[in-house]
């Protein structure tokens, strides 16, 4: 190998190593294609919520888990909803009035989706409650998570997402 050739791969050496760092692809799926209706009669799809990170909580009002993790959630929504933060707690299979009725007990910052009024319960199922589904401001799937956590789990959640 000559002097020239070997001054120039001791050269690029350097680039080959930072290569991979530079070339970053992104792997996150699309979100699935969702609409929906909050109780308060505010429509909402993957395109209106374009440019916001969205959590999703699927619960109930039976769900103890869902009632503890409900004012860690109100905090983390005052915290993040300035930086784009947008939380809809869609409450699987109860109707319209029992949920009425909690939440006059109960109340939520958040927006509140009945199962009736969107299909994000059928395109997220689980196996327990809570279940959390992190979009990005793309519309791309970040991370779900099932079961509560507390809020250092949800937190990590969000900061998948350059939020927390």
């Amino acid at each position: 190998m000559s002097d020239l050739t070997r001054r120039n791969l001791l050269q690029l050496a350097p680039l080959t190593v930072l290569a991979p760092a530079c070339t970053a692809i992104d792997t996150r799926q699309a979100a699935p294609k969702f609409q929906g209706k909050t109780l308060d009669g505010e429509r909402f799809d993957n395109e209106s919520l374009k440019g916001k990170v969205v959590l999703l909580q699927a619960w109930t009002t039976w769900c103890g888990y869902c009632r503890r993790e409900q004012p860690i959630l109100d905090a983390l929504l005052k915290e993040f909803k300035p930086k784009g933060l947008v939380i809809l707690a869609v409450n699987v299979g109860e109707d319209r009035a029992k949920v009425k009725g909690y939440l006059e007990r109960s109340p939520r910052a958040c927006k509140v989706v009945l199962s009736d009024d969107t299909n994000l319960a059928s395109l997220f199922p689980g196996n327990g409650f809570p279940q959390y589904v992190l979009i990005d401001r793309q519309s791309k799937l970040v991370d779900s998570q099932e079961g509560a956590g507390g809020e250092p789990a949800l937190r990590e959640l969000l900061r998948q997402a350059d939020l927390a």
